[in-house]
């Protein structure tokens, strides 16, 4: 027993003389990096010192940038009493990247279904705009009578469905209720996890404003969709013994502004994802955007930038072509009549014009005459796919062959198959009279060329970015 009792003695007097951390104090202190990323980030340092010259040059800085991601902020004083930081981090959680590429895919989800809706001519049935009441359908056979009513009352119905009954009435009503409960949902799952990633601060100060941003397109979209439907309620709308449908105008700004929000998401959570990829192996980082400084890509970025404004520039001419019904003419292709091109009398029509000196008669022709602008789209369309093809060539040759990155020749041949499935459904469509599943599915590759776009320019934007800091 004596001989324990010594043991006990001898082994206390050796212990430090420092009291043992409480648990708030464990919390306020600041982790230290595990050795595997101090190790790579001493390797990344030097492998920037060994390729680069100077301080000052883009990967130097992009080591730097990692170093300061991977290390944690310090703390001032304030919060560190509070145990919270009043600070924006410097670094976007994993999170936010992954909730924004899900919220991109329900835009991409309730783009293809808007274009439904309108194939089958249901975004009329609603004929008001209640933002919150009209959350619900109508619950008794009362509601629906007087629904019903309201839609008798509209040109559509006077001009196109005299026949139509309740039962009948349902079916439309039904795919424009449930267009726009989708939407509602897309804003309160968007708009409610940002007020919550910015007031736990989860996000960076550049990100926080970028959903600020997203939200308040989201919420403008819901007007611009009323303020498109509104154009068909009415029959000083449109042209008088036409067709009772939107504005074209108004149906191109909506999906516009469907298109931006959808690009903005995207964009956004790709580069969330790839931040953390990037600060997960830096020494790979570093090596991925050397290949991407290299003169021989420089080109090539700027291609990949020109072409997605292309497809974008399409995709608006499409709208105006599904806006006007104009692919329900010249249901051929090359050919438009007896020539490649209908004549120019029709295409430059004075029936178009409203002004005595017919000044307006050329762009009035292009946005206003089914005949041009279907022509314009098959330009526009034509040349997107020409410029794809050249892209793809100019990506195969020798010093951009070996210089692109895996990723990027992955993406440029992505764009490739995309843009051969977009041209042979656009001209299915056209020759078969837009039957409504092809319609669907060439808005629905529309929006997939316009990604695969966006992955290539992605990471040339990342670098971008990060030569600027």
């Amino acid at each position: 027993m004596a001989f324990i009792q010594l043991g006990l003695r001898r082994a206390t007097a050796s212990l430090p003389r420092v009291p043992f951390p409480c648990s708030p104090c464990l919390r306020q202190q600041v982790p230290v990096p595990p050795a595997r990323v101090l190790k790579l980030l001493g390797a990344t340092r030097s492998y920037a010192s060994r390729t680069t010259a100077g301080s000052k040059s883009p990967i130097g800085s992009l080591s730097r940038n990692i170093t300061k991601a991977a290390r944690p902020a310090p703390q001032s004083a304030s919060s560190q009493s509070s145990g919270k930081s009043s600070s924006f981090p410097k670094t976007n959680a994993k999170v936010v990247g992954y909730w924004l590429m899900g919220s991109a895919v329900s835009v991409f989800g309730i783009v293809v279904f808007g274009g439904l809706t309108r194939l089958t001519e249901s975004g009329l049935s609603i004929t008001e705009w209640r933002p919150v009441t009209g959350s619900l359908p109508p619950m008794s056979d009362a509601d629906w009578q007087s629904e019903f009513d309201k839609y008798r009352a509209s040109p559509e119905f006077k001009l196109i469905n005299p026949h139509m009954d309740l039962a009948e009435f349902k079916k439309i009503y039904f795919m424009e209720w449930a267009h726009r409960l989708w939407g509602r949902v897309i804003g309160l799952t968007f708009v409610l996890p940002t007020i919550y990633f910015i007031a736990r601060r989860r996000v960076t100060a550049r990100m926080a404003v970028n959903l600020v941003g997203i939200s308040a397109l989201i919420g403008f979209q819901g007007f611009i969709g009323w303020w498109m439907v509104k154009s068909g309620l009415k029959d000083d709308l449109f042209a008088p013994g036409s067709h009772p449908r939107v504005s074209q105008y108004r149906l191109t700004a909506h999906l516009a502004a469907a298109f931006v929000c959808y690009s903005w998401m995207l964009v956004s959570g790709l580069g969330v994802l790839r931040s953390h990829r990037l600060l997960r192996d830096p020494e790979a980082a570093v090596k991925t955007f050397a290949a991407l400084k290299s003169p021989a890509l420089r080109a090539l970025r700027g291609s990949v930038a020109a072409l997605t404004v292309l497809i974008f520039t399409t995709v608006l001419s499409g709208a105006l072509v599904a806006g006007l019904d104009a692919g329900l003419i010249y249901n051929e292709f090359p050919m438009m009549g007896n020539g490649l091109t209908p004549p120019k009398s029709e295409l430059f029509d004075k029936f178009y014009s409203r002004k005595e000196d017919e000044s307006d008669l050329w762009w009035r022709n292009m946005l206003e005459n089914p005949s041009l602008v279907q022509l314009d789209h098959r330009i526009l369309a034509t040349t997107t796919f020409t410029a794809v093809v050249a892209l793809v060539a100019y990506s195969r040759t020798g010093r951009v062959k070996a210089a692109m990155p895996k990723d990027v020749r992955k993406g440029v041949m992505g764009l490739l198959h995309l843009a051969l499935l977009q041209v042979s459904l656009g001209i299915t469509t056209l020759m078969y009279m837009v039957p409504i599943s092809l319609a669907a599915a060439h808005q629905a590759g529309a929006l997939g060329l316009l990604t695969m776009a966006f992955g290539c320019w992605s990471p040339g934007c990342e670098f971008l970015r990060l030569r600027k800091r």
